[in-house]
Formats: structure tokens, C-alpha cells, sequence
């Protein structure tokens, strides 16, 4: 134990305390709420993605299957269409998943500063 009396307080530490209790509690009350994710929850992410990928690749195959019949060249635009389709999904599909992964980073933020309070 120490000697030395405890230092004076003005309240300043039961004001910070308060305002952070303030803060995170409706966050904590709607993740209660709401309790964890369900499995079909991630399956439709998942599933999301999947699809994001194959409706350009599937459109792309299509257009160039169209733009084959019509025209008689010796390139094939069904393969070079649904190579450009299979670009797009991926790229979509990149966008998407780097924009949920920053909305959770700034949410896991939000909390540290909340807990550092």
C-alpha cells in the first residue's frame, strides 16, 4: 500500500466516465437487440458476391454470343466479352467488399476511441 493520499478529484473522472457509459450504451443495447448474425446472414453475403461476379460474366458471354451470330469475324467476341464481364464482377465485387471492410474498420475505431474515454 502506499503512503501518499489519493489524488484529488473535481469529479473531471466521473464526468468522463458518464459520457462514455452516454456513448457506447445504445450501441451495446441495439447489437444486444439484434443478437449475433445468422449463418444465413453470412451464406447471403456470400451469395452477394457470388452473384455480383456472375451477372456481368454471364451478360458479357451472352452479348458476345449475340455479336457472334450476327457477324461472321474471325475473333471471337463470346470469350473476349466474357473475359471483360469476369473483370467487371471482380472488380465489383472488390469495391464492395473493400467498402464493408472500411465501414467495419471506422465502427471498431469508433469503439476503441470510445473505450479509451
Amino acid at each position: 500500500m502506499s503512503d501518499r493520499p489519493p489524488p484529488a478529484d473535481d469529479g473531471a473522472t466521473e464526468r468522463r466516465l458518464t459520457r462514455a457509459v452516454d456513448r457506447q450504451a445504445p450501441r451495446k443495447l441495439a447489437a444486444r437487440r439484434g443478437g449475433p448474425p445468422p449463418v444465413l446472414a453470412g451464406l447471403g453475403l456470400f451469395g452477394l458476391v457470388g452473384w455480383s461476379v456472375a451477372v456481368p460474366t454471364v451478360l458479357g458471354a451472352l452479348l458476345g454470343a449475340w455479336l457472334d451470330a450476327r457477324g461472321a469475324t474471325e475473333r471471337s467476341w463470346t470469350l473476349a466479352l466474357l473475359v471483360a464481364g469476369l473483370t467487371v464482377g471482380c472488380l465489383n465485387a472488390l469495391a464492395w467488399i473493400t467498402r464493408e471492410h472500411r465501414a467495419m474498420e471506422r465502427s471498431r475505431r469508433a469503439d476503441e476511441e470510445v473505450d479509451d474515454d
